[in-house]
C-alpha cells in the first residue's frame, strides 16, 4: 500500500521503518527537507519537499497520515492537503488532538468528499520494536480499506489495534488512556518515594523494582521502564523534577467534570504536575503563615 507520512520525529520517522519494513511504500515529508532525506537514504522511502509533490505522488485514492503537534501545526497542514486532495481521498490524524478539533474537520471535509480517520497512538520510541496501540475513529466506510496499515503498525495484526467508533472516538479513547497513564505514573513515583525515604533500610530501588516485575499484580510496562530507569541512575541525579504534560491529561479531567464522572486519581496526578513546575509554592508558604497565625507554629525562615 501506498501512504504519504508527514511529520517525521521520533515517532513518525519509527512508523514509517515499520511501514516500509511491512512492505508499504511511503512517500515522506518534513518541514526540514534534510531528516526526510536521511529517511531516505536509510530505509528507502521517498522524501519529497513539499505537501504538493506528496499528493502528486500518491496514486488515488490518496491516503496521507499526520504526525505534527496537535493543534493549529495539524490544522495547517490538513488545510493545505484539503485543497490538494480530491474526493474518496483520506487524510488520517495520528497525533494527541483532541476529539472536537477531529470533528470539526471531518465536518469540513466531508464537504470536499474527503475522508477523515483519527487515530490515536500510543507506542513512543518503543513502537518500531514493539509496534504500535492504534485507537480508530472514523466511518466504517474509511477505516476498512486502511486495515493493511493498522497491521502492520500494530503489534501483531489482530492485536493492539481497533476501530472503536465514529469520528474522534479514537483519540477520545487515547485521551482516556493517557488520564489512566497519569495515575499510574503518580502511583509508582509516590510508592518508589516512600521506599527511598525509609532510609532505616536503605532498599535497594532497582532491586524492588525488578522483583515486582515478576508475579506481582502491579507488574507492568511502566514498572518495566522504571526499573530500567533505575538501573541507571537510582538517585535520578541528572533529572530535573519538572513534569509537563501534553494535554491529554486535562481533556481528560474536563470530560469527568463535564459527564459528572468522579476520577480523583486522575486528576491528582494532573495537579502534581503542575505542583512539579514550581520553584517554591506560594500556596505552601501561605499554609505556614496561617498556622503560625492561628497558633503560634514556627515557621522555616528561607535561607539567603
Amino acid at each position: 500500500m501506498q501512504i504519504g507520512l508527514i511529520g517525521l520525529g521520533k515517532m513518525g520517522a519509527n512508523m514509517a521503518r515499520r511501514l516500509v519494513r511491512g512492505g508499504h511504500h511511503v512517500v515522506a515529508f518534513n518541514r526540514n527537507f534534510s531528516v526526510a532525506e536521511a529517511l531516505q537514504a536509510e530505509i528507502g522511502v521517498q522524501a519529497v519537499r513539499a505537501l504538493p509533490e506528496l499528493a502528486a505522488a500518491l496514486p488515488a485514492p490518496r491516503v496521507a497520515w499526520v504526525m505534527v503537534p496537535a493543534g493549529a501545526a495539524t490544522d495547517a497542514v490538513i488545510e493545505e492537503l484539503s485543497a490538494l486532495f480530491a474526493p474518496g481521498d483520506t487524510i488520517i490524524d495520528g497525533g494527541n488532538t483532541f476529539y472536537k478539533d477531529d470533528i470539526r474537520r471531518a465536518a469540513a471535509l466531508k464537504e470536499k468528499g474527503i475522508r477523515y480517520v483519527d487515530v490515536g497512538t500510543s507506542g513512543g520510541v518503543w513502537g518500531l520494536k514493539e509496534g504500535y496501540s492504534l485507537m480508530i475513529g472514523g466511518d466504517p466506510e474509511a477505516v476498512a480499506p486502511l486495515r493493511p496499515l493498522f497491521e502492520t503498525l500494530a503489534p501483531a495484526p489482530d492485536k493492539g489495534w481497533g476501530h472503536v467508533g465514529g469520528v474522534g472516538a479514537g483519540h477520545f479513547v487515547k485521551m482516556i488512556h493517557n488520564g489512566i497513564e497519569y495515575g499510574l505514573m503518580q502511583a509508582y513515583a509516590e510508592g518508589f518515594e516512600i521506599l527511598r525515604t525509609k532510609r532505616d533500610y536503605a532498599f535497594d530501588l532497582h532491586q524492588v523494582a525488578e522483583i515486582w516485575r515478576y508475579g506481582s499484580v502491579v507488574r507492568s510496562w511502566l514498572l518495566d521502564l522504571t526499573a530500567n530507569a533505575l538501573s541507571q541512575d537510582q538517585e535520578l541525579s541528572e533529572i530535573a523534577g519538572y513534569v509537563p504534560d501534553s494535554g491529554e491529561g486535562r481533556w481528560t479531567v474536563f470530560e469527568a467534570v463535564d459527564l459528572d464522572v468522579p476520577a480523583p486519581v486522575i486528576t491528582l496526578a494532573l495537579q502534581q504536575r503542575f505542583i512539579s513546575r514550581q520553584e517554591e509554592s506560594y500556596a505552601a508558604k501561605l499554609l505556614a503563615a496561617m498556622r503560625n497565625q492561628f497558633g503560634g507554629h514556627e515557621v522555616k525562615k528561607v535561607e539567603r
